[in-house]
């Protein structure tokens, strides 16, 4: 009997070893926990996290199909062209121990048979960290009154600087990087703009100094909250040639953006210049801008423009756009 037994107890040992080295081989690994996009509500609306990163991500552009058309009143001659535009615009943000690091890229291509097509230009290349902001970009002379009348300068230049903003004051201060035109010289410039709010007045100080041409210009900007819509004033000085503003010695601007209704904005706008190109005559241009919001991330736009100078034997131009743009 202590025989058996002992081959009954080894023989039940065995089996219970087996059957454990039988299950170890058959269990399945865990599968590895999968990340989602998660949202990123850090930095505003349309952010998510970059999987497996802090950094947050939002892509942003729209799709612009547009119809110009001009008339010269001096050849008495009509010309019409259409093209389309696609643009996209990603912005990246993370905290960092130094604050805030953001960048931005923008990228758009045109469709026209009349010119290239298919290639995309770099618009934007900008790195920001808190109000410091480095790279390629749109300075403050590209700001302007509402409408599509108004011409008060812009550059696109790599640049450098820092803006100190509080809750209605800022101050900002850059050097640019100035690339000859039409009576510029390379070189390096400063641009500084002062701004505020006091209720419903916001008001803009701008000045810029080309050092290759030693000539400057000084802009004034104030939009106010009248009636159903916002009425802007501008002016301009410059004292000769430079790349911040060189088309003419002054000039003052108005527009009134009119809020018809909820998607119906009307803008009227004039401007006038003295001393056109430095070249001893005047120029004026009016026009009008009709903006419909078709539906959420849909609207039109129509511009109707009229500019002449006081030289003689010319009669002015017409010129203009329909635009329907899908932003996204």
């Amino acid at each position: 009997m202590n025989i058996k037994s002992l081959l009954l107890g080894s023989a039940a040992a065995l089996a219970v070893v087996s059957g454990a080295q039988a299950a170890d081989a058959i269990v399945a690994a865990e599968p590895e926990p999968m990340e989602y996009v998660r949202v990123c509500d850090a930095f505003g609306t349309g952010y998510f996290y970059i999987p497996g990163t802090e950094t947050c991500l939002k892509i942003s552009g729209s799709v612009r199909a547009q119809l110009n058309w001009s008339y010269d009143n001096n050849t008495n001659t009509s010309d019409w062209n259409a093209k389309s535009r696609g643009l996209v615009q990603f912005d990246a943000k993370n905290d960092s121990e130094i604050g805030t690091i953001g960048s931005t890229i923008v990228l758009y291509a045109w469709g026209d048979e009349d010119g290239q097509t298919g290639t995309f230009v770099l618009d934007e290349a900008s790195i920001t960290v808190g109000g410091f902001k480095v790279g390629y970009f749109y300075n403050y002379w590209d700001n302007g009154l509402a409408g599509e009348t108004d011409e008060l300068g812009s550059n696109l230049i790599n640049s450098i600087g820092y803006e100190y903003a509080a809750d209605a004051f800022k101050v900002g201060v850059f050097v640019d990087e100035l690339h000859a035109s039409a009576g510029n010289n390379d070189g390096v410039g400063i641009e500084g703009q002062v701004s505020a709010t006091f209720g419903p007045v916001t008001a803009y100080l701008l000045g810029g100094y080309d050092f290759a041409n030693s000539e400057g210009a000084v802009r004034g900007i104030v939009e106010a909250e009248v009636g159903p819509g916002t009425l802007g004033f501008a002016a301009i000085y410059s004292s000769g040639y430079n790349q911040y503003y060189g088309a003419s010695e002054w000039t003052v601007a108005a527009s009134y953006a009119a809020k018809l209704t909820d998607k119906l904005t009307l803008t009227p706008g004039v401007q006038y210049w003295w001393n056109t190109n430095f070249a001893n005559y005047d120029t004026w241009k009016a026009g009008v801008a009709l903006d419909y919001a078709i539906a959420s991330g849909l609207a039109a736009k129509v511009s109707v423009q009229y500019k002449d100078t006081d030289r003689a034997g010319d009669d002015g131009a017409w010129g203009g756009y329909f635009r329907l743009q899908r932003s996204f």
